[in-house]
């Protein structure tokens, strides 16, 4: 028998010359071999790798499995950039800056572009107030040592009142996500995401769990049905406590309150007044700001 003294000594004499310091992290050569060129006799779908054979992975047999790459793919950008907790800001495509609202009054040229041109004006004031929340958030953050405790702006990726708040961030010297959506005219991702933090989508259902993964308080600004749709998603997920409560802000109260009659959904029983106390109506992006800061006892 081989005592461990004797056993141990005699390891250490072989493993120099059977061992490496150079250990690979990952064996696969799955990679290299998917770039090689196939003789023609082997380039039909049914020779090609699963992963390299584009028809296969767009067949509606293969949903599933591109539903959890599109959660995955961002899921690990994320985490690799160290984003623990976002502020999911909501709101309007269709708002411009003041600056852009002031040119579109100066050039109209007739009724219907002047009376086009009141309305952005009177709406830029909603993207203004975002792009003053952005900062700021990013003034915050910037203050902070410790990742986990940094709250990073995430909106739509879009313009309006998604890139006031991308542009807030940027402007201060923050990281900001985007989490854009393919759609028939497609939508480009403002200039102001931070580019590492810049993600497309397919499917709406992967991209709002991505908005509610993180959310740590959802701000939303006056807008259509996207806003609508994503507002109603969080208070259902709040509502129905699927996830913890946090502060839902809805910007500007008396366009939500005359919009959505939330005093008649109590009134026909339809919710409990609770329901209503989900959420914190505000004017301006300073007031947004001392719900969450209250909320969570944040140190500024």
């Amino acid at each position: 028998m081989i005592s461990l003294k004797s056993h141990h000594t005699h390891l250490t004499t072989i493993r120099p010359k059977y061992m490496t310091p150079k250990l690979h992290k990952n064996n696969a050569e799955t990679a290299a071999l998917a770039s090689s060129k196939l003789p023609n006799a082997e380039s039909s779908n049914s020779y090609k790798f699963a992963f390299e054979d584009i028809d296969f992975l767009l067949s509606k047999e293969t949903r599933g499995i591109r539903f959890e790459l599109e959660l995955l793919k961002p899921e690990l950008e994320l985490r690799e950039s160290g984003i623990e907790h976002t502020i999911v800001v909501f709101g309007s495509a269709r708002c411009v800056s003041k600056q852009v609202a002031d040119e579109m009054v100066n050039l109209a040229k007739n009724d219907q572009d002047r009376l086009k041109a009141r309305r952005a004006l009177e709406s830029s004031k909603h993207y203004e107030s975002s792009r003053v929340f952005g900062g700021l958030v990013a003034q915050y953050n910037l203050a902070q040592t410790i990742n986990e405790h940094r709250l990073h702006i995430c909106t739509g990726g879009g313009p309006g009142i998604m890139e006031a708040a991308n542009r807030g961030a940027f402007e201060a010297g923050d990281l900001s996500i985007g989490l854009n959506i393919g759609l028939p005219h497609e939508q480009r991702p403002n200039p102001y995401i931070t580019p590492d933090l810049s993600f497309r989508f397919h499917y709406f259902a992967v991209r709002k769990m991505h908005f509610m993964m993180r959310a740590r308080a959802i701000v939303a600004y006056p807008g259509g049905y996207g806003s609508f749709d994503e507002l109603f998603e969080c208070l259902t997920l709040i509502q129905t406590k699927k996830i913890k409560r946090l502060p839902v802000i809805l910007v500007n109260k008396e366009f939500w309150q005359s919009v959505i009659r939330f005093d008649l959904l109590v009134d026909q029983g339809l919710i409990e007044k609770e329901d209503v106390e989900l959420i914190n109506f505000v004017e301006t992006a300073q007031e947004a700001w001392e719900v969450i800061v209250k909320w969570y006892e944040l140190a500024i």
